[in-house]
């Protein structure tokens, strides 16, 4: 069920844990994730309303979220854009790819190429993923945790990613945190209920994330 190695870990690699995930009552999509390298809010977790939410890591390319979305957007689902974007990717044994689509179609694709544990689960509404990790207890745990917190779609988000980091994370550290939640269509304004906070540069960057959480919420009245 779980792909393992030993081999030295790709230092030029977004080694993660993520989650993308949906709230099928209000239609909101989510991406989140943390790492042991800077800025991963730039390259990992892509989201857009109605369309669909992915993750994309490990060799990272970011081409392969942006052509998940964009064959989304066109009518295709999740499994239908996995499939079309890592047809003619050469690298495709160094990715890891999440994708959710808005009507709750899921796909997750993991590498064969060695490495230190990696590996994707499904859950209900969500799909977590990482490589680098302690081992499968962060992806049970993520899982676990989103399964059973109550709330808003980010509210349950937040709470994967620290259960994620709980129970081990990143087997090399911490760095920087990032977490996407799309609530409502782009606007004209630059506050919206929309979500897209970053930690960069930090000891414990989960726990950052959860305090700029509550600080925007509590600042944006977001429920």
């Amino acid at each position: 069920m779980y792909a393992s190695a030993s081999s030295r870990p790709q230092a030029d690699w977004d080694n993660t844990f993520s989650i993308v995930a949906r709230d099928p009552e209000t239609g909101a999509l989510a991406a989140a994730v943390s790492t042991a390298r800077y800025a991963v809010g730039n390259r990992v977790p892509f989201v857009e309303y109605n369309v669909g939410a992915v993750a994309t890591q490990a060799n990272t390319n970011v081409m392969l979220a942006k052509q998940a979305l964009e064959l989304m957007k066109g009518g295709a689902v999740a499994s239908e854009a996995m499939r079309e974007v890592l047809a003619n990717d050469p690298q495709r044994d160094e990715r890891q790819l999440s994708i959710m689509d808005a009507k709750g179609g899921q796909a997750a694709f993991t590498g064969t190429k060695p490495d230190d544990f990696k590996n994707h689960l499904y859950g209900k509404n969500c799909i977590v993923a990482g490589n680098i990790l302690v081992g499968p207890e962060t992806l049970v745990a993520m899982v676990d945790a989103f399964e059973a917190t109550t709330g808003t779609l980010a509210d349950r988000v937040m709470a994967t990613m620290e259960a994620g980091q709980k129970a081990g994370g990143d087997r090399r550290g911490k760095i920087s945190a990032a977490m996407v939640v799309v609530n409502e269509p782009p606007g004209p304004y630059a506050y919206s209920k929309n979500i897209d906070l970053r930690v960069d540069g930090s000891k414990n960057p989960v726990e950052d994330l959860r305090v700029i959480y509550e600080a925007y919420k509590a600042a944006f009245k977001i429920k």
